[in-house]
């Protein structure tokens, strides 16, 4: 009796390792995917959320001073 919780002993510590090893292969794995992706991104010259923010709000302050100067030449043409 005593062999064969040996086994059973043996089969579970190799089940555990593998467990470990499957973990370890895991996040390894996760590791090269985002340095690839990040690699990928960096390549293509995305802009940053802030970035695009701010040249959003460039261009809507220039619609509006430019249509602040359509109807101030409107204006003047009138006179």
């Amino acid at each position: 009796m005593q062999s064969r919780n040996k086994v059973l002993d043996d089969i579970s510590q190799l089940m555990t390792n593998a467990m470990g090893v499957a973990q370890g292969a895991k996040d390894e794995a996760e590791t090269a995917m985002k340095s690839m992706m990040d690699r990928w991104l960096a390549d293509r010259d995305f802009v940053t959320r802030e970035e695009f923010d701010a040249v959003r709000a460039m261009a809507q302050k220039a619609r509006e001073e430019n249509e602040a100067l359509k109807a101030r030449i409107e204006a003047l043409e009138k006179k």
